[in-house]
Order: C-alpha cells, then sequence, then structure tokens
C-alpha cells in the first residue's frame, strides 16, 4: 500500500501511481544509539591504522638511502600504532560503559545466550541462509544471532587480547615501572617470553583482518539479499525493513 494521500496520487503519472499502490511498506525501528556508532566507526578508523602499521612493525620497511639520523619512518609509524592503540582501547572501555547504560540493543554483544536451545537453532538456521539453503532469513531487528556470536567470541575477546598482549610489548618500550609495565607486563612471562608475546599479537592481526572481510561480506550481503538495511543502520541508527 502506498504512504501518500490519494489527492496526490491522482497528480502522478498513471504509472508511476499504480506501482506507488503496489509497493510494499518500508518499516523502520531504532536500534543503534549514537555512541554505538560513534564506536563502530572509530574502530574502523583505529583498526586500520594499528593493521597497517602493526604490518611494517612485524614486516620491516627495507633500509632507506641516506644518513640514518636523516630518517625516523619507523618512529613515525610506531607513533601511529601506539596513538591508535590508546584510541583503540579508550573506545573500547567506553563501549562497556554504554552496554551498561545505553539500550537493550547496546548489550547485545555482551551477553550472549549460549544455554538457550532457541538461540542455537536460529544461528543453525542463520548458517543455512549463508549457505544459500534457505530462501529467506528470520527477521532480526538487532543483531542476528550469529553475527551476535561472532562480534562477541571473536572480535570483543579478540580486541581485549590485542589489547593486553599490545600495552604488555608497548611497556616493554616505557621501561620496568611504568604503567603499562605494572597493569600488563606480567602478561610476558606468563605467555614465554617477549618474541612469543609478538608472534601471537602478530597473529591477532591476521585473525581481525579476516574477519573484518567476513564482517564487511556479510553486511552488504544482508542489505541486498536480506531486505533490511545493515550498513546505512550504523549511520543512521535504524534498522529498516523493507518488505
Amino acid at each position: 500500500m502506498s504512504a501518500l494521500p490519494q489527492e496526490q496520487l491522482k497528480n502522478l503519472p498513471s504509472t508511476d501511481a499504480r506501482e506507488l499502490k503496489q509497493a510494499s511498506p518500508i518499516r523502520s525501528v531504532y536500534v543503534y544509539e549514537a555512541p554505538v556508532r560513534l564506536w563502530h566507526w572509530i574502530n574502523v578508523l583505529a583498526i586500520t591504522v594499528l593493521g597497517v602499521t602493526g604490518y611494517f612493525i612485524g614486516s620491516p620497511l627495507p633500509t632507506l638511502p641516506g644518513e640514518a639520523s636523516d630518517h625516523f619512518l619507523m618512529g613515525y609509524i610506531r607513533f601511529a600504532h601506539f596513538a591508535a592503540g590508546y584510541v583503540f582501547a579508550a573506545a573500547m572501555a567506553g563501549r562497556v560503559y554504554w552496554a551498561l547504560v545505553g539500550n537493550h540493543h547496546a548489550r547485545e554483544l555482551f551477553s550472549v545466550p549460549i544455554f538457550s536451545k532457541a538461540y542455537w537453532l536460529d544461528i543453525v538456521s542463520m548458517l543455512k541462509w549463508y549457505a544459500f539453503l534457505i530462501p529467506q532469513p528470520n527477521r532480526y531487528v538487532g543483531h542476528n544471532p550469529l553475527a551476535r556470536f561472532a562480534m562477541f567470541f571473536v572480535f570483543i575477546l579478540l580486541s581485549l587480547f590485542m589489547i593486553a598482549t599490545g600495552f604488555a610489548l608497548y611497556g616493554e618500550g616505557l621501561g620496568m615501572g611504568s604503567w603499562a609495565d605494572k597493569a600488563f607486563g606480567w602478561i610476558i612471562p606468563l605467555m614465554g617470553q617477549s618474541q612469543d608475546v609478538h608472534t601471537w599479537h602478530h597473529l591477532g592481526l591476521w585473525i581481525m583482518v579476516t574477519f573484518i572481510i567476513v564482517h564487511v561480506y556479510a553486511a552488504i550481503r544482508e542489505d541486498i539479499m536480506g531486505r533490511q538495511s545493515v550498513v546505512s543502520t550504523m549511520i543512521s541508527g535504524y534498522r529498516t525493513f523493507k518488505d
């Protein structure tokens, strides 16, 4: 049914009026509050900087020509990595706070109902949907059950691991007795030695990159095939159902 009044439909060309009458209604629900959306886009920028600079820290560029004193390239790369790390950690702390004071959708990523049979049935249904085995998925206003599972057990836990190991390695540079060494220095002997922490931290980068590729694919796919907004929802906050 059309959302336009009848008097406006009369002023439209007959083909346009007929198409508007046959069009499906579009319904929108406010899902993600401004702090949640801000956290999402801060993460996009911070993780991009962390990923690029982290790669070059693990696999440095070839030696630059000229005097070493004329170049500070790796210093700038390390500074950008550390600055983005602070932003990423602060954003995560803010997101945890908003999970406590925001709406119920803000808490979805931190409370996965793994003991609910219905939840696991919904996950199986979403797996079938992503495998093209069913024609249409169930409707979910917030995160679908599979996305909720992946966001907590992959993104949230991996982010906390990267923050902890990152600040442990950062504390080595600041020196013994620094705040980072006191807060996170215990992680290095727990995991073996400094190189072990470097290796696991670098591996975490590739797990994060893989997750982001799947996440972007699933969001765009859902926007096109799922008949509901996903990408634009993280801009406006409204989930739009197109049929």
